[in-house]
């Protein structure tokens, strides 16, 4: 099968992503409208997390401490959260992940510290659980194309885990690389992004607290469709900025080219924060749909964690640097 770069695709060609989503959406809820007539709760995240068995969830990640970062808005089902993803090594509709990620193997697996540093290592993921009590953290996930979710990941601050190699003083920004094994992520074998996924922060942003290393969702280890062993999870950006199977993390001095920047640089920045004033040029950023409601509500300037982060870009002309 031949899958075009998105370079390659003109805009006359793209049914606007915001339509698309409209589409699927109606499909969805006019067949939960003929199924669930006799239901007393209609999308229900509560109800449906209860009717999934917590065995399903996978491995237990045991004691896990509750974290100050929290929402306190309702989260979205496990059901919701692994079944409709942006994962590209496994496919590009959002079902595909859930229906091939069983082919990932995160047992063994290893994260490379390099670069600008003055500790380098390769850390194997039982080192890198132990390195500081794992909590959970119920973060927003706002993704580009107009949908989001919230989600209690486990996990730790990303800060914990870079101070262990010593960056220099010369490291401004991080580089996360992750797996691309064409025999186990069937995307890879495609041209759709340029192999391997990468993505970056400054290092100010690496090291703010809100920054997680997630290993676990609902307590549990985890799923591959999510991005196992080891993901990014940056709430304040767009989710593709959220780097998955993380094997690799690199100090550099230069802001590093991320995959999407380069496969279309008009359309995902480097930067990628959740900005409702600033449109993607094929559909607006203003309104988004969580993942399980109908209707539509306003997006956050920094996804909501604007009290938080927004001083990181004083100063800065956030339409140009988006």
């Amino acid at each position: 099968m031949f899958i075009r770069k998105p370079s390659d695709i003109v805009s006359s060609e793209i049914t606007s992503e915001e339509i698309y989503r409209q589409r699927r959406q109606f499909l969805r809820v006019g067949g939960a409208l003929l199924g669930a007539a006799a239901l007393p709760v209609w999308f229900s995240d509560d109800a449906a997390q209860a009717a999934t068995p917590a065995a399903s969830f996978g491995p237990s990640l045991g004691a896990i401490g509750k974290s100050k970062y929290s929402t306190g808005e309702t989260q979205n089902s496990y059901e919701q959260i692994t079944t409709y993803n942006n994962f590209y090594e496994f496919g590009i509709d959002k079902s595909d992940p859930a229906a091939n990620a069983q082919t990932l193997r995160t047992r063994p697996w290893t994260v490379t510290l390099e670069g600008l540093v003055q500790k380098p290592r390769t850390l194997g993921i039982e080192d890198v659980l132990k390195l500081v009590p794992l909590e959970e953290r119920i973060y927003r996930l706002r993704c580009v194309e107009g949908w989001s979710m919230v989600i209690p990941w486990v996990g730790f601050s990303l800060s914990a885990l870079l101070k262990q190699v010593e960056p220099l003083g010369s490291a401004k920004y991080v580089e996360f690389v992750s797996q691309a094994d064409p025999a186990q992520m069937p995307g890879v074998r495609s041209g759709v992004l340029d192999w391997p996924y990468t993505e970056g922060l400054r290092m100010d942003e690496a090291m703010h607290p809100l920054t997680l290393m997630a290993v676990g969702l609902y307590g549990r280890v985890l799923p591959n469709q999510n991005g196992a062993p080891i993901r990014l999870v940056v709430p304040w950006k767009y989710g593709f900025k959220s780097a998955k199977s993380i094997v690799r993390i690199r100090f550099v001095e230069r802001e590093p080219r991320t995959a999407w920047v380069k496969a279309a640089p008009a359309e995902y920045g480097f930067y990628s924060n959740v900005n409702p004033a600033v449109d993607h040029p094929r559909w607006s950023q203003a309104k988004e749909r969580r993942i399980g409601e109908f209707f539509k509500r306003a997006t956050l300037p920094f996804n909501g964690y604007a009290d938080q982060v927004a001083q990181l870009y004083s100063g800065m002309d956030l339409r140009r640097y988006f």
